[in-house]
C-alpha cells in the first residue's frame, strides 16, 4: 500500500496575531489560548499518524520552532515553511517541494479542526486508493481536510476564507481532472459560534488534548468571555 504524508500546515500561536475573528468576543489572550489548545489537538493527530509528516509552519522564521514541536518523532517530521502569498499559493508552493521529492499521497490539514478522528484519516486515505484528491468539507463552505495523490492545480484564485470555497475547490479539482471523493461534514474553528459547538462535539472525547480544549471553552463559556453569553 502507498504510504500517505500528514501535512499540518500551521501559525505559530501569538498574542495579537491569532484567531482574530475570535478576538473581539474572546480579547486578544483569549484568542490565542484557543489557538494554541487548537495547535495541541493536531499534534496530537501528528503523533497518531503512522506515516511521514510534514509540519509547515508560516514563515521561514519559525523552522526552530516548528522543529521543537514533537522532538520525540524525529525524524518521522519534516519541516517546510511556507512561502509568501495567499493560502492557495502557499499551498502549491509546499506541495510542489514535497512532489519534487517524490511523495506522492499528501493530505493536508490546519491547526483548527479538533473534531477530526481516526476514522476521518481512515476515510481519507482509503478515498486516495480510489481517487486522485479527497476534501472534507466544513460547515461554514471551506474544507478541514484536503488530500490528493496529484499535484494540486493552481489555487491561487480560489476564494479563500470565504463560504465559496469548498465548492470552488472542488470544482477546481474537476476541471484539472482529477476524480473527486468527497467525506462527511465537520466544522472548523473560526467563528464564535464554533467554540460552542465544541461543548458538544467534544463532550465525549477522551483524547488528552481534546479534553484540554474542552475544559478551556468550559472555563471561557463560564466566565461569560464569548460575545458574554452564559450557556
Amino acid at each position: 500500500m502507498t504510504e500517505t504524508t500528514l501535512v499540518l500546515v500551521c501559525k505559530r500561536p501569538a498574542y495579537g496575531s491569532s484567531k482574530q475573528r475570535l478576538s473581539a468576543s474572546l480579547g486578544q489572550e483569549g484568542a490565542r489560548r484557543i489557538a494554541e489548545a487548537l495547535l495541541a489537538c493536531a499534534l496530537e493527530d501528528v503523533r497518531d499518524w503512522p506515516g511521514p509528516v510534514v509540519i509547515a509552519p508560516a514563515h521561514p522564521s519559525d523552522y526552530a520552532w516548528a522543529a521543537s514541536l514533537l522532538p520525540q518523532l524525529q525524524p518521522k517530521i519534516h519541516i517546510v515553511p511556507q512561502t509568501d502569498g495567499n493560502l492557495g499559493q502557499r499551498l502549491n508552493a509546499v506541495d510542489h517541494i514535497l512532489r519534487d521529492r517524490g511523495i506522492a499521497h499528501l493530505i493536508y490539514i490546519g491547526s483548527d479542526a479538533p473534531v477530526l478522528a481516526a476514522t476521518d484519516y481512515s476515510a481519507a486515505r482509503a478515498a486516495l486508493l480510489k481517487h486522485d484528491t479527497v476534501l472534507k468539507p466544513a460547515v461554514d463552505g471551506g474544507v478541514v481536510l484536503m488530500g490528493s495523490r496529484l499535484r494540486w492545480p493552481m489555487l491561487d484564485a480560489l476564494p479563500w476564507s470565504t463560504s465559496h470555497l469548498g465548492s470552488a475547490l472542488a470544482g477546481c479539482c474537476r476541471g484539472a481532472g482529477q476524480s473527486l471523493a468527497m467525506l462527511t461534514q465537520s466544522f472548523d474553528v473560526d467563528e464564535e459560534q464554533d467554540v460552542f459547538r465544541l461543548l458538544t462535539a467534544l463532550k465525549a472525547d477522551h483524547r488528552p488534548a481534546r479534553r484540554a480544549l474542552y475544559q478551556l471553552t468550559c472555563d471561557i463559556v463560564s466566565m461569560g468571555e464569548p460575545g458574554d453569553v452564559q450557556v
